[in-house]
């Protein structure tokens, strides 16, 4: 009995059962927690707790980006190419288990001797190591979803409860960020020691998870064997593919305006709001709409499209975080906090809506691909969509880290004016500007509803 589903069994048309869609979003519970806390923590415990600047931190994640150029395209390519009996991704998300949670540990329990040029290479090979393991499991993580259904709206709900258990995971870690806030009044020793404690038991239950989804999925075994190129030939027809080319302009654009987002949302609470304790009630107020509305999302995206749907999703999110860059001039706490709070919760409903038609708007893209070429490249085309957002994110860490040190900022203290307005431009301004670019060009994507049908049909006729 082999461990693969055949064509048949992989039916397009008809729902996927709660098992599989479970399974299939149980790891990014995990993912979702190790992401957010190295997205907003790590460069806060860097600078306040390590005291290394934020400068050479910004560069540490620049050239991780740098890596991703060759990390993320051979990942894509190799997990394409796979021949196994599990089939092509689970072999690699099992792979991927140990060096996440290695490398997740090491960035957060830096050796206290450490300190100058060592203590930044033990950082620079955490960070680099865990952005390199995560995309050993994302890749073929979200290139086995496009797998597990053909059907239209079926993705959107599959990768919508992705999207809700990967902002669990993220709501877990924001307990955890209260914990590391909290331990930061105690001194560096307890935020040490907190940090240790949590990255193990994040490391094990993600973990676990894993093993959880690859024992209770199948893979397609008709798809194996279908990459025939070499792999500068498979990105090429990446490129070359025009639904591509668009969402991968698009997607940066968008990712560019939202990493800065999660980089400062510690610095505004802290150094804007004057309360780093309610920095994590904040996050609360957009991540519990961003998963709760995911069902709402889906019988929306049926009646409206997809397209038009995700266009609306990236024009609130602007809209909403330019309501920011009000903060540094409002008066009392009582108004910062509420204006906070009531944008929070609109730019939550919008990550929603966007965290579950975009990828489901990438898998139809592969299936244009098939069409045009006969292979199955999911692998190098999510390889593609994940370096796009991890390069954004790279650029956007990078420039906060100039923005912040050229302003003035000096950590633990009160910031100036200059600052503030800095950070606000950077949280408020430059999302507003990104998301409204990014809908503007996406409205010109094509590849509706209609066309997918089409294509799908003409697969099927062989």
């Amino acid at each position: 009995m082999t461990d693969t589903l055949t064509r048949k069994e992989g039916s397009e048309g008809g729902k996927l059962s709660r098992g599989i869609i479970g399974a299939y979003g149980a790891p990014a519970i995990g993912a979702g927690y190790m992401y957010l806390l190295i997205n907003l923590y790590i460069m806060k415990f860097s600078t306040d707790v390590l005291l290394i600047a934020p400068a050479v931190m910004g560069l540490i994640f620049g050239v991780s980006r740098v890596w991703d150029a060759i990390s993320d395209p051979l990942v894509g390519y190799l997990s394409d190419r796979t021949m196994h009996s599990m089939g092509r991704r689970r072999i690699w998300l099992l792979a991927g288990i140990l060096p996440i949670g290695l490398t997740f540990v090491m960035v957060f329990s830096p050796p206290e001797e450490l300190s100058g040029s060592w203590l930044i290479a033990w950082m620079a090979f955490g960070v680099i190591g865990f952005y390199s393991a995560m995309t050993i499991f994302i890749v073929p993580h979200m290139s086995l979803g496009a797998e597990l259904t053909q059907n239209y709206h079926e993705r959107s709900r599959l990768y919508g409860l992705r999207h809700a258990a990967f902002t669990v995971g993220s709501i877990f870690s924001l307990f955890s960020i209260k914990l590391l806030i909290g331990a930061e009044q105690e001194g560096e020793e307890a935020v040490r020691r907190v940090a240790f404690e949590l990255s193990v038991m994040a490391a094990l239950i993600t973990g676990g998870l894993i093993v959880y989804a690859v024992m209770k999925l199948r893979e397609r075994s008709d798809f194996q064997g279908r990459v025939q190129q070499s792999p500068f030939g498979a990105f090429r027809d990446v490129w070359q593919n025009p639904h591509a080319r668009l969402v991968l302009v698009v997607s940066f654009i968008e990712h560019v305006g939202s990493a800065v987002i999660a980089l400062l949302t510690l610095y505004i609470a802290q150094y804007v709001v004057g309360r780093a304790a309610l920095a994590p009630v904040f996050i609360l107020a957009y991540m519990i709409p961003s998963s709760l509305s995911v069902p709402m999302w889906l019988p929306l995206s049926r009646k409206f499209g997809k397209i038009r749907l995700w266009i609306f999703s990236m024009l609130l999110t602007g809209f909403s975080f330019a309501g920011m860059f009000s903060l540094p001039f409002l008066e009392t706490l009582e108004a910062k906090v509420i204006t906070i709070f009531f944008f929070a919760f609109f730019a939550g409903l919008a990550a929603g809506c966007g965290g579950t038609i975009a990828p489901s708007v990438q898998s139809d893209i592969i299936d244009y691909d098939e069409y045009k070429t006969g292979e199955r490249k999911e692998g190098s085309y999510f390889a593609a969509f994940n370096f796009v957002f991890k390069s954004a994110a790279g650029l956007m860490i990078v420039v906060t880290g100039f923005v912040l040190q050229f302003s003035g900022f000096i950590p633990n203290q009160e910031q100036t004016m200059v600052v503030q307005i800095a950070m606000v431009s950077l949280y408020g301004l430059l999302p507003l500007t990104c998301y409204a670019t990014g809908a503007l060009i996406f409205s010109r994507f094509s590849l509706n509803e209609e066309e997918h049908a089409r294509i799908r049909a003409r697969l099927r006729e062989g």
